[in-house]
């Protein structure tokens, strides 16, 4: 199993912050199986202010290069990703097209 640890940015307005969380709550069912089938385990995004922070946990099969193609040939997700781009901006440092960031683990704590 594999961890891996993104960021992005929402807009600073908090009716959209409240929109996009409301979108949470209960993601598509489209979007769900998508994920699932990438290989990703488990997923949790997390806010803080205009910041997002999420934790994905995938099995073997998944690749970020894989989840690209299932995802620019699904209508339902490219409809999602352009409906949530509403809501979301690319970081300082992002580079152009780029949404969610993978982040540099810089610590761990062993047991």
């Amino acid at each position: 199993m594999h961890r891996y640890c993104l960021t992005l940015d929402l807009k600073d307005d908090a009716a959209l912050i409240a929109e996009y969380e409301q979108y949470h709550i209960k993601i598509w069912p489209e979007i769900r199986k998508s994920i699932v089938e990438s290989g990703i385990i488990k997923m949790e995004i997390y806010r803080f202010d205009t910041r997002l922070f999420m934790i994905m946990e995938t099995d073997e099969s998944f690749s970020f290069e894989k989840k690209a193609e299932m995802d620019a040939a699904n209508n339902k997700v490219q409809e999602w990703e352009n409906l949530m781009w509403n809501y979301q901006q690319p970081l300082k440092k992002a580079l152009k097209g780029e949404k969610w960031v993978l982040m540099n683990k810089i610590f761990e704590l062993n047991k």
